[in-house]
């Protein structure tokens, strides 16, 4: 449930706009439904006493007549007709009988007859006439069963009388001890006594007055419409698009490849997570992080975990270097996919080394045409874009030369990518080992700011020569097949994964200007240049080398002597 209502709560802009569309909607519809009037009247039914009431047995309502028939009456295609023509109306009985509606309240004898139509003086108008059309049928109806009742009591009288004269004659013929008196007698007597119950209910009956009920209340003229009822539809639309709303952000979620939050890369793509940068916290794209910054604190906290983490890998000319207990530590850190995330936390990271006074060298192994401009590291750290590792890598300038100091962090160095575009594939070159390997001798800490794993295989070559590897993250734009890749990418190197540091989705503010183009290196400038004839041997170039980088870093060591057939120019 609480991942449920975290996918609603990310994407909360889709529900709201779904409610709000659903509000808008439902406003919509009621205002292009037809407009319903309702005009009820109430017929107090009572027994016409022509006999015609009876109830059913067993049912609802308990007095002597049954109401629910009654009501059924009401809606009849008789009644209609009468209720027609009483409206003049030329439309057809069932449909305005199916504008009808009857109530039974309980433990009544009243029926609620209520019409519904577009206008309010029609359902007012169509109420009455229902009512009145239904009083009428019921009367008309028990005075013509009173009248038939009348005309056979009359009729069988007719009859009784006229079987009772022949009677009466033959007893006036007969003497007064004639054995047919007796039989004739009681002949008559029968005949009499028919006659006289007749006479009585024939008495009855015309004095029956024909009562089928009456209004109790008539109909009403309505001030508003009964439908479409505004609220009604106003909250079932909002409820209908807060339900689409949440099930587009689950759905959303679901199909949603990109990671958004940090405990998703522990729970999908099993990597654990070292640092993340608080969402409130704004990465900053032309400094570092401050020391005792919010963002800071995240780095100081990271450098700790790195080291208490490193296994120092033992290979190559690594190995040879331990032995000799002349080794810095050397931290990968890859992007996931393009963008500046890499650079940010590489950066951050080799600041917050060199601020625990520990001599730091950050490499930006980036080539020149993937470099992401959105936070250069020459506006990071306020150094030079050339030369750099490509120009190195090349041929073009020797490694001391690529070395510069940090304008704001006096314990770091930088070595920038460089101008040279044509050097794709010198990433996997002996070269950048002999380079790693003369800054593993004068620095503690070696962080390389390697290519996304996503776009280039260079960064699982330089992984290679690294013994620890941190994969950058980005919200809201790396995906989880693009962390699975690079965890899997670094693992079959033997490079050991601590873990992601995660950032939020990096964009340049108003308030923070382009990054400034890039200043050409100067030759005149730079007096730590070191030139090596094309005569001198490997040894001694890499001897050279390892001199000025030991004064552009400020190892503790005091550096080797240059042979004698060095020519350069030591700063």
């Amino acid at each position: 449930m609480s991942d449920l209502l975290g996918m609603v709560r990310r994407h909360w802009w889709i529900v709201a706009l779904l409610t709000i569309f659903g509000v808008v909607g439902a406003y919509e519809v009621t205002a292009r439904q037809p407009k319903v009037f309702e005009s009820a009247t109430s017929v107090l039914v009572q027994p016409t006493g022509a006999g015609q009431d009876t109830n059913v047995s067993g049912g609802r309502t308990k007095g002597e007549i049954n109401l629910d028939t009654e009501a059924q009456l009401v809606r009849s295609t008789a009644v209609a007709t009468d209720a027609a023509q009483l409206l003049r109306s030329t439309a057809a009985p069932d449909s305005l009988a199916g504008k009808v509606s009857v109530e039974v309240p309980a433990n009544t004898s009243v029926l609620v007859i209520t019409f519904k139509a577009g206008g309010a003086r029609d359902a007012q108008a169509g109420s009455h006439a229902f009512a009145e059309a239904y009083l009428r049928n019921r009367e008309e109806t028990a005075a013509n069963e009173l009248a038939e009742q009348i005309a056979t009591i009359d009729g069988k009288l007719k009859q009784l009388n006229a079987a009772l004269a022949p009677i009466n004659s033959r007893l006036a013929s007969l003497r007064p001890d004639s054995s047919e008196r007796p039989n004739l007698e009681s002949q008559r007597l029968t005949i009499t006594n028919q006659v006289n119950t007749l006479s009585a209910r024939l008495n009855q009956l015309v004095t029956t007055t024909v009562s089928a009920g009456k209004i109790i209340r008539d109909a009403n003229l309505p001030e508003r419409p009964s439908k479409p009822v505004l609220p009604l539809n106003l909250g079932s639309g909002a409820a209908v698009g807060l339900l689409l709303g949440a099930g587009a952000a689950i759905l959303r979620e679901r199909l949603d490849r990109r990671i958004r939050r940090p405990d998703d890369l522990t729970r999908r793509c099993d990597v654990a997570v070292l640092a993340a940068l608080p969402p409130k916290v704004r990465p900053r794209l032309d400094d570092v992080f401050p020391p005792f910054g919010a963002g800071g604190r995240v780095f100081n906290r990271l450098r700790n975990e790195v080291v208490a983490g490193s296994p120092m890998k033992e290979n190559g000319t690594g190995r040879a270097l331990a032995e000799r207990g002349d080794r810095g530590q050397v931290i990968v850190v890859a992007g996931a996919s393009r963008g500046s995330a890499s650079t940010v936390v590489a950066a951050n990271l080799a600041a917050a080394f060199a601020r625990t006074g520990g001599q730091t060298v950050l490499v930006c192994a980036h080539l020149p045409d993937s470099v992401a401009e959105l936070a250069p590291v020459t506006r990071l750290l306020g150094v030079r874009a050339v030369p750099g590792l490509s120009d190195v890598l090349a041929g073009k300038v020797a490694l001391g030369r690529a070395v510069q100091r940090a304008s704001r962090q006096p314990r770091l160095s930088v070595i920038t990518t460089g101008g040279t575009a044509s050097a794709s594939g010198l990433l996997q070159s002996q070269m950048l080992r002999d380079a790693l390997t003369s800054l593993r001798r004068q620095a503690e800490y070696v962080v390389i700011e390697a290519p996304a794993t996503s776009t280039s295989a260079d960064a699982q070559s330089v992984a290679s020569l690294a013994d620890i590897a941190l994969v950058a993250v980005e919200l809201k734009r790396t995906r989880y097949a693009d962390v699975t890749d690079a965890a899997e990418q670094l693992r079959r190197v033997g490079t050991p994964l601590l873990g992601a540091v995660v950032l939020p989705r990096l964009v340049r503010h108003r308030d923070e200007p382009p990054p400034a183009p890039a200043r050409a290196h100067d030759e005149d400038d730079d007096n730590d240049a070191l030139d090596l004839d094309e005569e001198e041997t490997e040894d001694e170039a890499v001897a050279d080398a390892d001199t000025v980088v030991m004064k552009k870093v400020g190892t503790r060591k005091k550096p080797r002597k240059a042979p004698a057939t060095n020519t350069s120019a030591p700063r």
